[in-house]
């Protein structure tokens, strides 16, 4: 019994270690496995990376030449820019060759520069001490520039003035600003084909006449006032002659009723004795509307003028002008 215990136990020991090698066995297998798989595994990461490796160099030799391609380009362009610049050299040499001729020169001529710098300062007290003089003569012809310019303003200043009396008398009557003409309508003062003045004519003459005399006659314009022209005109029917002895009758009446008017002074009529000029002008100086036909209406006028004595105005700008040159 005790025999066939051990023999048991030793049969159960045996049988215990032949598994034991047997797991051993799978265990070592299964190791050669994984070495094997990670051996795979390995070799195809390696022959990957390599793949990659290959790929990327193989871009950086393309990248490499297109790089070697691009400087031999920039190497061409160095060569030509270095051929320029040695062409810009030699220029160089010869503008500095001629520079330091140009230099030479130049010395020569600031010398030269001094003695007339010396020169200039003599002239140049000479020049301020007619500055001086010519200030003094721009003063006193800024001063006569003033007073001819007075003098000119005058005519300015009467058909300012006829204007202004004119309207204060409630008369309609228009004064040319430039020339100072006034025009009134033939028609008020005549019968068609008629010289003699209409009592209508009369009584504006009665008032007209008065207020044109009291600007003009004036004892500030006295020196300057020439003439007064009374003009007659016409319109173009009829003939020219014919026309101008209509005028020229017209134009005598309306002067006649002037000078025998009751309202005016003695001095007044003396004056206008010495200055009055009666006109006629026929059909020479028509008016014509917009559409460039004849106005017969606004043709048949009688115009007030006065005209400035031209020649006292330049003697006394004559004078004016002598006195700026002593």
């Amino acid at each position: 019994m005790a025999r066939q215990r051990i023999h048991n136990r030793r049969a159960s020991r045996g049988a215990q270690g032949g598994q034991s090698w047997i797991s051993y066995s799978d265990m070592m297998a299964a190791l050669l496995l994984i070495f094997v798989l990670i051996l795979a595994y390995s070799l195809f990461n390696y022959f990957t990376m390599l793949e990659d490796k290959n790929r990327k160099l193989d871009e950086q030799t393309l990248a490499l030449n297109l790089a070697r391609d691009e400087l031999n380009a920039k190497e061409q362009a160095l060569i030509i820019i270095q051929t320029d610049l040695d062409k810009m050299q030699d220029t160089l040499s010869a503008k500095e060759k001629e520079l330091n001729s140009t230099q030479a020169t130049l010395i020569i001529r600031e010398e030269e520069l001094e003695n007339a710098k010396a020169a200039l300062l003599v002239k140049q007290k000479a020049l301020d001490d007619a500055t001086a003089r010519l200030e003094e003569q721009q003063l006193a012809l800024a001063s006569q520039a003033r007073r001819i310019d007075d003098l000119i303003g005058i005519r300015t200043t009467m058909i300012r003035e006829l204007s202004a009396s004119l309207t204060a008398a409630n008369m309609k009557a228009t004064v040319d600003a430039n020339t100072g003409d006034i025009v009134l309508d033939s028609s008020v003062f005549f019968e068609t084909g008629k010289s003699v003045i209409k009592e209508e004519g009369k009584e504006l003459l009665n008032r007209f006449i008065p207020v044109y005399l009291n600007v003009l006659l004036q004892d500030k314009y006295n020196s300057y006032l020439g003439e007064i022209i009374i003009e007659g005109h016409t319109d173009s029917s009829g003939t020219y002659q014919s026309n101008l002895k209509l005028s020229q009758d017209r134009a005598l009446q309306v002067a006649l009723y002037c000078l025998n008017m009751p309202s005016l002074s003695h001095a007044q009529k003396v004056r206008l004795q010495q200055i009055l000029t009666a006109k006629g002008r026929s059909s020479s100086d028509l008016v014509y509307d917009a559409d460039g036909r004849e106005n017969p209406d606004a043709s048949r006028r009688v115009e007030f003028k006065f005209s400035l004595k031209d020649a006292e105005m330049i003697e006394e700008m004559n004078r004016i002008l002598s006195e700026v040159e002593e």
